[in-house]
């Protein structure tokens, strides 16, 4: 690995999600295989465990299925991250779910995502589940959707079958809004357009899944928005003029601050000016996301975890109500009613679904009136907050305008949210 010269090309975060059965885990497997990222001590171990199956061929899903109950069950039911490079970029892969139980997991997974790889069964097209994926990368605002339709070993490689799906696919995303998506006739399991180009597709004109990764460019900008810094504790050390100062630390979510910058403090929004930026390697004049740093400030005002501080010419938005897209991912129904917390950031104040504007029906793209939530719904609400809070449009910035929910009695995330525009 040490021997690669690299292209500055960035790294890629990218998701992985599709329905149960359609191979998600095992094309990512061969993908880590086939462009030959894996281990020897890994394909060794694999090779045993084939042996001790009495199976042939190795099971390269169990490169990202690591937990044993996944193994036993022959699904994934965490998010597994694997990082991996080749000679033209760094990747970041979050394989996901496919069960609908576990869809929170494939929010988790998306939501800093650069692109996102579907997978469709060539002999099943479209399921719900897949209809959900979609709208959720989506939602979530990754810039780059791909579809790879895989098993096009058990359709005999049939040409007209993946223009089926793809027609169905790139209609659904057309009528969400979203761009087409990149279409990709793919075989997992023999390795068909995941790194190298299959002859047995020579009606595609496309490239293999790993060229096009290699080849995206990369969304998630973190320095070209403006300067976002959610305070994570506050610290009081010596100064160099004697006494004592406080400083503030955290990581940059987005943009770039300077010594000498101007900033307001949110939700209050106090003004001050940065005095000095520090990490454990000493002092810098300008900071950028994501580094974790030091901030000290001009001015002696109240500054305390969960505050936020940001440019004084480019400000967040504050207020005690939002409008949101709520992913509800409870096994228990959202009735009305409950004490909740919303963890934002690194703020968690009380909060309390104050409407439900109408809950979206991915099968028929279609807004139901409703008064109640169940797992995997998705609905437009208005939050209601114990007090201000510093936020952002989430399309404007992943950072401040998504949150989390959580069910004050019990402790359990219940859903999360994205604020809108």
């Amino acid at each position: 690995m040490s021997a690669l010269q690299f292209e500055d090309n960035g790294i890629l975060r990218f998701t992985t999600a599709g329905s149960v059965d359609d191979g998600k885990s095992s094309l990512i497997g061969r993908l880590l295989y086939d462009a030959n990222v894996v281990p020897d001590d890994q394909i060794k171990a694999l090779e045993r465990t084939a042996q001790r199956k009495g199976e042939e061929a190795i099971d390269l899903s169990l490169l990202t299925d690591g937990l044993t109950a996944e193994r036993e069950q022959g699904i994934t039911i965490d998010v597994a991250y694997r990082y991996f490079a080749t000679a033209k970029r760094k990747f970041i892969i979050a394989d996901t779910p496919g069960h609908e139980q576990y869809t929170r997991n494939m929010v988790t997974g998306a939501s800093t995502a650069d692109a996102a790889v579907i997978l469709v069964d060539a002999r099943k097209s479209m399921t719900v589940q897949t209809r959900r994926h979609l709208y959720l990368a989506h939602l979530l605002g990754i810039p780059h959707l791909i579809v790879a339709v895989n098993k096009m070993d058990l359709v005999g490689f049939d040409q007209a079958t993946f223009a089926s799906v793809s027609d169905s696919v790139t209609a659904f995303a057309t009528a969400l809004g979203a761009q087409r998506p990149i279409l990709i006739p793919v075989s997992a399991k023999f390795g068909d357009n995941v790194v190298k180009a299959s002859e047995r597709t020579s009606w595609y004109g496309g490239q293999p899944l790993l060229a096009v990764l290699e080849e995206l460019p990369q969304a998630v900008r973190l320095q070209h928005t403006p300067f976002r810094f959610p305070v994570q504790l506050v610290r009081r050390v010596p100064a160099a003029e004697g006494g004592q100062s406080r400083v503030y630390s955290g990581r940059i979510e987005s943009g770039s601050v300077a010594v000498g910058d101007e900033i307001t403090v949110l939700p209050a929004g106090n003004r001050t000016r940065v005095r000095a930026i520090s990490t454990f390697d000493g002092p810098l004049e300008r900071a950028f996301a994501p580094q974790s740093v030091n901030i000290e400030v001009a001015d002696d005002i109240d500054i305390a975890r969960g505050d936020l501080f940001a440019p004084a010419a480019a400000p967040s938005r504050t207020g005690d109500k939002v409008e949101a897209t709520l992913c509800w991912f409870s096994d228990d129904a959202y009735q009305g009613g409950g004490r909740y917390a919303v963890k934002q950031g690194t703020r968690t104040i009380q909060a309390r679904i104050a409407a439900i504007a109408h809950r979206f029906d991915v099968a028929n793209l279609a807004n139901e009136a409703t008064t109640s939530l169940q797992r995997n719904d998705i609905a437009r609400v208005t939050l209601q907050f114990a007090q201000p809070i510093a936020f952002d449009a989430y399309h404007d910035n992943r950072s401040t305008g998504a949150f989390i929910l959580i069910d004050e009695y019990t402790n359990a995330t219940v859903a999360a949210g994205m604020i809108a525009a």
